[in-house]
C-alpha cells in the first residue's frame, strides 16, 4: 500500500508508544483508550502517493460498499476500539454506536449529569458490559443523511452521480429508494425496496422522525 501502508505501521507504532509510556508513568491502569476512524477508506482523493498502485490484492473496504463520501456502509461503518487494562475483557461487539455517544457516554464515566442533544449514554458498551447499542442512528456523508435500524439500512433518493468517478467510490445516490438487510446482505447488492414495502414505510417513517421530511432536499456538493 506504499505510503499508506507505511502510515498505518506507523499509528499501529505510535499507540504502542502511547501505551508503554502510560504504562512507565504507573497511568495504565487510569486510563480509557479510545480508537476509532471517521470516515471509510479512499485512496486517491488528492493524495498522490502510489496507493493505487500499489495496492496490490488489498480490498480497504472488505466485503463493504462505497468508501469515503458514501452513505454505503465502508463510507458510515468505521473501526471502534476501546481498552482499558483490567476493566475491559477482550471481546467483539456488534453494538451500533456513534461518535456521538461518546460525549454523554464519558460524562457518565467521571458521574457527570451533562448530556449532549443526540447524545447518548453507552458507557457499558464502551466497557463491554453490554450488547445493547442504538436501535437506530442516522448516518451522514457529504451532508446527506440515510439510516441504519437495527439490521435494516435506508438510503433515501438523492440526486447527483452514482459514482465519483476519479475515486472509484459508489456514493449512493439513486433515483430510488433503497433498502437493504445488512444481516443478509452486508455488500449490499439487493435492494428490497420493492419487495419489502411495509419495511420501507417504517424505514420512512422513522427517518422523518429523527431527520425531518424535508431532509431529502440537501444540495449536492462537488468532491475536491
Amino acid at each position: 500500500m506504499g505510503s499508506r501502508g507505511d502510515a498505518i505501521v506507523e499509528a499501529d507504532w505510535c499507540v504502542g508508544e502511547l501505551i508503554k509510556t502510560l504504562e512507565t508513568e504507573g497511568l495504565l491502569e487510569n486510563t480509557l483508550i479510545i480508537f476509532s476512524s471517521d470516515n471509510g477508506p479512499v485512496l486517491n482523493d488528492g493524495y498522490y502517493d502510489d496507493a493505487v498502485e500499489k495496492l496490490g490484492g488489498h480490498t480497504p473496504a472488505g466485503p463493504l460498499r462505497g468508501g469515503k463520501y458514501s452513505l454505503f456502509e465502508a463510507g458510515t461503518r468505521v473501526p471502534f476500539m476501546t481498552y482499558w487494562k483490567g476493566k475491559i475483557e477482550p471481546a467483539v461487539s456488534d453494538a451500533i454506536v456513534s461518535h456521538l455517544d461518546l460525549f454523554s457516554s464519558l460524562s457518565a464515566l467521571v458521574d457527570s449529569k451533562t448530556r449532549v442533544p443526540d447524545s447518548q449514554d453507552f458507557l457499558d458498551v464502551i466497557m463491554g458490559k453490554s450488547q445493547q447499542g442504538r436501535e437506530e442512528l442516522v448516518l451522514e456523508a457529504t451532508s446527506k443523511t440515510a439510516l441504519r435500524k437495527g439490521d435494516w439500512a435506508m438510503i433515501p433518493p438523492y440526486k447527483g452521480p452514482a459514482k465519483q468517478m476519479q475515486l472509484n467510490i459508489e456514493l449512493g445516490n439513486s433515483k430510488e429508494f433503497q433498502l437493504y438487510n445488512l444481516k443478509e446482505d452486508i455488500g449490499q447488492q439487493n435492494n428490497l425496496a420493492d419487495s419489502e414495502p411495509e419495511k420501507l414505510q417504517e424505514m420512512i417513517k422513522t427517518f422523518e422522525s429523527l431527520r425531518g421530511i424535508e431532509s431529502q432536499k440537501i444540495e449536492q456538493l462537488e468532491l475536491k
